[in-house]
């Protein structure tokens, strides 16, 4: 009995032994497994992002970059409309990748057919030698395209800078004329480099004597008179080498009347003036500006001179040995008389400071003229003097060493953000021609940059394109071509540019905006227009969609002129009256209209004029005589300048542009940025 229960309890101890080897070695088990698994994670985890992360993508793992600025937070929130949808057979990147090159080739010259029909020169209307000219331009320009296309014309040295031809290209710190070398340089001083801060221009002269004048543009005629008594000269800073082939904007027009101006006083007037469009004048007539007025560099922007009507009448010979006798002291001032007087000799000092240019004559400051956003310092290139004056000399000095490139390519910003986005194969709302000239490309830089960054442009509900002709500098051409191939944003019609014939890239726009983008509404705008994108598609959204519209500055029973630049012979239009037309700068039409354009032009039945604006006041009257058209007009597409809440502002440099697109972003109504 003993020996049973005994070996019971062996068993027991033995089993109980069994248990706790075993929870040990199931222990040791779970160890090892979990060590074997730390060593497997370690060394699978680098293996997986060498091997399979590469297989899916070539990017690296970074995190989203923060937004810099406003304008790149509405470009991220309107990604780009894509060009189908994705399916199983959709092609891979690369076939992407070469249609896509295809396309752009294919939209870099316009669609729009020209042959020898195109321009009769048998027409017996007044547009016979519109249709000559046109023709010859057709002939060159398309000429000019097939050497740039077989790439006989090479780049070379465009993008060189050039070596100066002669001493007066070299940025030397002074510049000095004298009177004869000045007469011989065409009254031109040139300022290599510009001028920078702290520059300054001293003029010796003498005005002339007033002389009898019976033009009404210099002289205002009173009733009864038959002339007047003028003596004026004009003193500018040109910007000699922003354009090309255009007259120079004017970055400061200092203008002394000593006799001759409209209120019978002498007074200074002082202005800017861009693509003929001159800015709000700044008179000084001889009161000291306001306390509260704005300074320029701490100076006052007109100071006080003796005027005719301010002599000591105001104050009695009494009232002042009045306040004598009872001790009341006058502050005293010193009265100045006008700077300028007819034969006698002076010395004036033009100088550039943070704020704007300073005048003074004779040691004394005179006035001050703010600068004016659209240009830098840089840019005044030219110094003119002209008019009632004899310039003795002429002495310019620190002035800016280094030579800034003036070539028009250098404002082109290759980077791939500026890029159009792709054409939609899907109709747009509107689509926005732009006219502009082969070497206009800071003109186009600042297009890109400013309004066509909106975001109903950057996700192609909109649409956008420069239309340019062949310009007659082939490297000009040349950079063109590449520009357009870059951008993917200019079309070119082949044809030698000439401004009488800018009918011809309207008649383009028509085309591309009607077939190739398939728009509900065209709008034909220039380079220097500033465009509220939103606010012109808002206005055409108002016609109700089955009505042609004509949209714009519209005039009506406007006559053409008949003497002067813009003279229009008889033989051109023999009418006493335009038909209602909108301004050039920015107007919209229906697609409708446009496809009839294109369909006249095609059949040779469309009347051509050389006043881009006027001759599609004509097609569209020409229309509305088959269907009714809407004339809606509208100041607010500005033909000069800019007014408060415009949809379109003209005449804008390439500056302003930049300026009224980032007060467009940061302010809740549109303002302008004319001048201070």
């Amino acid at each position: 009995m003993k020996k049973s229960k005994l070996s019971k309890l062996d068993r027991l101890d033995r089993f109980d032994m069994f248990i706790s080897l075993a929870k040990q070695r199931s222990v040791q088990i779970l160890f090892i497994l979990g060590f074997l698994y730390l060593v497997l994670v370690t060394v699978e985890i680098p293996f997986v992002f060498r091997t399979r992360l590469n297989t899916l993508s070539q990017e690296p793992l970074t995190r989203v970059p923060r937004l810099a600025s406003e304008v790149e937070f509405q470009y991220k929130e309107a990604p780009s409309r894509p060009l189908n949808w994705v399916s199983k057979n959709a092609p891979t990147p690369t076939q992407f990748h070469h249609q896509k090159q295809l396309k752009l080739q294919s939209t870099i010259l316009s669609r729009l057919s020209f042959d020898a029909e195109s321009f009769d020169p048998t027409a017996k209307d007044g547009s016979l030698e519109l249709h000559k000219s046109a023709n010859v331009a057709w002939e060159v320009g398309r000429k000019l395209w097939e050497e740039l296309e077989s790439g006989e014309v090479k780049i070379g040295s465009i993008n060189k800078p050039k070596k100066p031809k002669n001493e007066s290209e070299l940025c030397r710190p002074s510049v000095s004329l004298s009177e004869s070398e000045f007469l011989a340089h065409g009254k031109v001083m040139v300022l290599p480099c510009g001028l920078t801060l702290g520059s300054h221009i001293t003029v010796v002269g003498k005005p002339r004597a007033a002389h009898a004048e019976t033009n009404p543009r210099i002289a205002l005629l009173k009733s009864g008179e038959d002339s007047v008594m003028v003596s004026q000269f004009m003193m500018e800073l040109q910007g000699l080498k922003t354009v090309d082939g255009e007259d120079p904007p004017r970055i400061l027009h200092f203008n002394p009347r000593l006799k001759g101006d409209w209120s019978r006083k002498p007074v200074i007037e002082q202005n800017t003036c861009y693509r003929m469009q001159w800015g709000t004048a700044m008179r000084c007539e001889g009161w000291k500006s306001k306390a509260d007025d704005e300074t320029v560099d701490g100076q006052v922007k007109c100071e006080k001179w003796i005027r005719d009507d301010n002599d000591r009448s105001v104050e009695s010979n009494a009232t002042w040995w009045l306040k004598r006798l009872i001790g009341r002291t006058k502050k005293v001032t010193v009265d100045w008389p006008f700077p300028f007087t007819e034969g006698k000799l002076f010395v004036l000092t033009l100088s550039a400071g943070l704020e704007g240019y300073h005048v003074s004559v004779d040691g004394r400051h005179i006035t001050s003229f703010p600068y004016r956003t659209g240009y830098t310092l840089e840019d005044a290139t030219g110094l003119m003097l002209n008019g009632d004056v004899d310039v003795h000399s002429i002495f310019a000095a620190s002035l800016p060493t280094s030579h800034p490139s003036f070539a028009p390519q250098r404002h082109l910003e290759m980077s791939n953000r500026w890029k159009a986005p792709p054409l939609s194969e899907q109709p747009v709302d509107l689509f926005i021609g732009v006219l502009s000239a082969g070497n206009h490309f800071a003109e186009r830089m600042a297009v890109r940059k400013s309004w066509m960054q909106h975001k109903l442009v950057k996700s192609s509900h909109v649409v956008a394109r420069f239309f340019v002709a062949m310009h007659a500098r082939k490297e000009v051409n040349v950079e063109l071509k590449r520009e357009a191939e870059f951008f993917g944003d200019v079309v070119i019609v082949p044809y030698m540019d000439n401004y009488d014939l800018v009918v011809l890239k309207t008649v383009a726009i028509c085309e591309y905006g009607g077939r190739v983008a398939a728009a509900k509404y065209i709008m034909k705008c220039d380079d220097d227009t500033f465009v509220r994108v939103d606010a012109v598609i808002n206005e055409a959204k108002k016609v109700h969609p089955d009505r042609s519209f004509y949209i714009g500055n519209i005039n009506y029973y406007h006559r053409p002129l008949r003497a002067g630049k813009w003279a229009v012979t008889y033989e051109e239009w023999a009418e006493e009256v335009y038909p209602p037309y909108a301004n050039g700068p920015g107007y919209i039409m229906s697609s409708d209209i446009a496809h009839f354009i294109v369909s006249e032009f095609e059949k040779h039945n469309l009347s051509l004029f050389k006043m881009e604006d006027v001759s599609m006041g004509m097609w569209v009257e020409k229309f509305n005589s088959s269907k009714a058209v809407d004339y809606i007009h509208s100041l607010k597409f500005c033909q000069f300048g800019c007014i408060e809440g415009y949809y379109t502002a003209h005449y804008q440099s390439p500056r302003q542009m930049m300026c009224m697109w980032d007060k467009l972003q940061k302010q809740t109504r549109p303002q302008c940025c004319n001048m201070r």
